[in-house]
């Protein structure tokens, strides 16, 4: 399962690689035009981390000429700015290191606390034996050879390679040969070097995978039930993502520094980080689960079936939240604008609101649910018309089998406000018989019947003593009705039919052997003759 999971990603990411930059910014979402719209700069070079990106874009399509625009020259000269771009890429290619993508600064003033100049960011280190630092540096973009200037302000401050930066790569004389023909290239990097990285992620994952598994097969066989083991379940839960965390936390260690290409480097480790995210995510989702099934189960052994039902509830919550912070890292991670996406979010909160009523309602419903207690998983109870058992009481909905073993599913929005009635929090049962006499009896026998049935009630271990009576309630069509009022102190209702049962059949002994029998529906028919016939 793991192996076609990271598979399937591997898959993803090479798409996403494929085309880093281009093929997301179509889901970017578009910002309001302001003044800072307007003077932003066309060539992306607003932060660092903008900067770098449309770098490593500019050399991943060979286009030197382009690539020239991010070094700091005095003059526009565009030869000279591809022969700096070559030199820079041989020296990455040769050893050199950039800064990854998420640890970039996104912010126009760079990093603050990092020891530099405030006009200067270190991005990564050249290639060779001494490591020699790759500074950007934050000026004015040159606006020479512009016909008219335009009447708009200029950008704030674009970064762009150093002069020292460029000296060091002067100094270093090196410059990029043309990759040869006949090599398949990829997203800007030879298809060998994709495969090497790919190769390379995939070994490390099936190392730490086939580690973890050794780990959980030695214990298994060293405690005596692995399935009521704590360690052995957290471990259960954690190992598999954790080994997807530690191949990444490996490859972004191992591969800043494997001998190929820049671009597939960097494009790599950019979105490695999806791999991080989703690690992460998974390793929370399984330890939420793993603690939700423990506490969950010394809950149900303890019959607390409503704390069970909020343990349930947090859950999914819980799950909601965690799939919900790595959607948003991931897109940051892609390049989507969240800032941006979120404010329009804002923009367009009340229609939102007002289209999703029903789902805010049941949201609430769920919470007013879980915190009035009016039912738990596994109670017998009436909600409306619905008779029968609570299964589950989820976010959205809760969901009752009733007797004829269906599923009903009620909103929790409609079930909070309907009348509910729990049989399961009864505490005792009411005995409530009437038992019908046969007319022909004496009023000493009727006396007599009230006793017998009076003294089977106080005998019995189970009934209440107070209220408890058997009195004689009317003179029915066909019976002496004597109605009997008493509580069997017993909580489940199938031990309480029992007792019934054993009430009824004492009394209808006592009453036998003492002559008393028990009417039934009878009509007597009296026939006249008339005197004026024969």
């Amino acid at each position: 399962m793991a192996i076609r999971l990271l598979t399937a990603i591997l898959v993803l990411l090479g798409l996403l690689m494929a085309a880093p930059s281009q093929a997301l910014a179509q889901f970017r979402v578009p910002e309001a035009p302001d003044t800072a719209a307007e003077t932003a700069d066309p060539l992306e070079r607003e932060t660092p981390r903008s900067a770098v990106t449309a770098l490593i874009s500019a050399l991943a399509k060979q286009d030197y000429d382009l690539a020239g625009n991010y070094f700091a020259l005095d003059d526009d000269d565009p030869a000279e700015g591809a022969r700096l771009a070559r030199a820079l890429q041989a020296s990455l290619d040769a050893g050199g290191q950039l800064v990854p993508f998420a640890e970039l600064s996104n912010e126009p003033a760079g990093a603050i606390q990092d020891g530099l100049a405030p006009d200067l960011e270190r991005i990564g280190t050249l290639g060779g034996t001494e490591q020699v630092p790759i500074l950007l540096s934050r000026s004015q973009p040159s606006t020479a050879g512009e016909a008219e200037p335009e009447p708009a302000p200029e950008p704030q401050g674009v970064w762009r390679i150093s002069e020292e930066t460029i000296a060091d790569l002067e100094g270093a004389g090196q410059l990029t040969e043309p990759l040869p023909q006949g090599n398949l290239l990829i997203a800007g990097a030879p298809l060998t070097d994709w495969a090497k990285l790919f190769g390379l992620l995939l070994a490390v994952f099936l190392l730490f995978y086939l580690l973890s598994a050794a780990i959980l097969w030695a214990l298994r066989r060293m405690v005596s039930d692995p399935e009521d083991n704590s360690l052995y379940r957290f471990l259960y839960a954690a190992l598999p993502p954790f080994s997807l965390l530690l191949a990444v936390v490996s490859f972004r260690v191992w591969g800043s520094e494997a001998p190929v290409a820049i671009v597939a480097r960097q494009v790599m480790l950019r979105y490695i980080g999806i791999l991080a995210w989703l690690a992460l995510a998974w390793f929370a989702i399984r330890l939420v689960d793993a603690i939700a099934r423990k506490l969950t189960s010394r809950l149900d052994a303890r019959e607390r079936r409503q704390a069970a039902s909020a343990v349930s509830l947090a859950r999914r919550a819980s799950k909601l939240m965690i799939i919900a912070i790595a959607v948003v890292a991931i897109l940051d991670t892609v390049g989507i604008n969240i800032t941006t996406g979120l404010a329009a979010l804002g923009i367009g909160g009340i229609a939102l609101a007002l289209g999703a009523q029903k789902t805010i309602e049941n949201l609430v419903g769920s919470v007013t649910v879980v915190a009035d207690r009016p039912i738990q998983v596994g109670d017998f109870c009436q909600v409306g018309d619905v008779l029968g058992t609570v299964e589950d009481i989820g976010i959205r909905s809760t969901r009752i089998r009733t007797l004829e073993r269906t599923i009903v599913t009620i909103p929790n929005g409609d079930f909070s406000s309907l009348q509910i009635e729990n049989y399961s929090q009864r505490d005792r049962f009411l005995f409530r018989p009437v038992i019908g006499l046969e007319y022909g009896i004496t009023a000493a026998q009727l006396r007599q019947a009230l006793a017998i049935i009076e003294d089977v009630l106080a005998q019995h271990p189970l009934v209440a003593e107070d209220p408890r009576r058997a009195r004689l309630d009317k003179f029915g069509a066909s019976s002496l009705d004597i109605e009997v009022f008493a509580y069997i102190e017993v909580s489940d209702y199938v031990e309480s039919l029992d007792h019934r049962q054993d009430l009824l059949m004492t009394i209808f002994e006592k009453l036998e052997e003492a002559g008393l029998s028990i009417a039934y529906p009878t009509q007597t028919l009296y026939l006249r003759r008339d005197a004026g016939r024969d």
